[in-house]
């Protein structure tokens, strides 16, 4: 799905994320659960994990909205949904406005892993709401690699118009 400004992906998103209108988190996340599982190439996944906002953010939203997203997704898809993979201890600066390189930099070792021995071997479906350049998703990975030898796929409810 494409995110335009203005358009009603973008409504959307924001009703998740400036408004509190969690249950449009969870039907998104389950929209693209559906997806997933009806795609020939989408292999199946053990987990499934939101990308983490760091606590400051988290404590000002109240919630993260990648993880209501991720919630519906691993209930669409029947697999668990773990929050504690992965954790976010240096707080980064909104990306809304950042171009690619700006971006890269600042998610740069934003993300460490929790639980490295536990994600050996294991097959993981990482969940964002929407991808702009795929920095935080390329820091995330980077993050899960350099810790565990754990097999990757992302998924997102829409890519930006850049």
């Amino acid at each position: 799905v494409h995110f335009r400004k203005g358009g009603m992906v973008q409504r959307l998103i924001h009703e998740l994320k400036y408004r509190g209108r969690k249950e449009i988190g969870l039907g998104l996340g389950r929209y693209l659960g559906d997806r997933l599982a009806q795609a020939i190439w989408f292999e199946p996944v053990e987990w499934v994990a939101p990308v983490p906002l760091h606590p400051i953010k988290l404590r000002k939203r109240g919630y993260n909205q990648a993880e209501w997203i991720a919630r519906g997704v691993a209930e669409s898809l029947g697999k668990p949904l773990r929050t504690d993979v992965l954790y976010r201890p240096r707080f980064a600066e909104t990306q809304t406005r950042k171009s690619r390189m700006e971006r890269v930099l600042n998610t740069e070792s934003a993300f460490l892993v929790r639980s490295a021995a536990e994600l050996q071997g294991r097959h993981l479906l990482l969940v964002d709401d929407v991808l702009t350049t795929g920095a935080t998703l390329e820091a995330c990975a980077l993050a899960l690699q350099g810790e565990a030898q754990v097999k990757i796929s992302m998924a997102t409810v829409a890519i930006a118009d850049l």
